[in-house]
């Protein structure tokens, strides 16, 4: 317990230094060695269009964001985009496949398997403005793709505590 409770802090700790890194980046002038400089390895590297590639920085399980930042052919930064918001949530269609989401939207929280309903729940912490901390699910079926969505309060997050 004592080893989750202290990874939790660190990632909060990187989480709340976000915005300071965030504002020494500046699009098509930062490098990809800027962006590592600040912000580390990248949890995944996705393949993008045109030559481009997309720096996935996971905040999960303990923090509300992921961040997808695009580099150039050229090797400059394109695009920093904080992607678990209801915007990016609506682009998750029944039909897609994980790994659409998963590029989408970055690593989940958590994979929770619902074996008689041969389902599984992928769950991203995130939060509804202006500062409710909530979940947003997605069920897959046996095939790998979507079932459904949905979001929810975040039962574990500290004002739900003790109630």
């Amino acid at each position: 317990m004592l080893i989750k409770t202290m990874a939790g802090v660190l990632v909060l700790a990187l989480a709340a230094c976000d915005p300071q890194r965030i504002a020494e980046l500046e699009e098509g002038v930062s490098s990809e060695a800027d962006v590592r400089a600040r912000f580390g390895e990248p949890e995944t590297i996705w393949d993008g269009a045109g030559g481009e590639r997309i720096l996935e920085y996971n905040r999960q399980p303990a923090g509300q964001k992921n961040y997808m930042i695009g580099i150039g052919p050229d090797g400059r930064m394109t695009s920093l985009r904080q992607v678990l918001h209801p915007g990016t949530f609506a682009k998750v269609r029944p039909g897609m496949t994980a790994q659409e989401v998963r590029r989408l939207l970055g690593k989940p929280m958590k994979k929770t398997p619902y074996a008689l309903k041969n389902e599984v729940a992928w769950d991203w912490r995130y939060l509804e403005p202006p500062n409710q901390s909530m979940v947003f699910t997605v069920w897959f079926g046996p095939d790998e793709r979507v079932l459904r969505t949905g979001s929810g309060p975040d039962l574990e997050a500290p004002e739900h505590q003790g109630r």
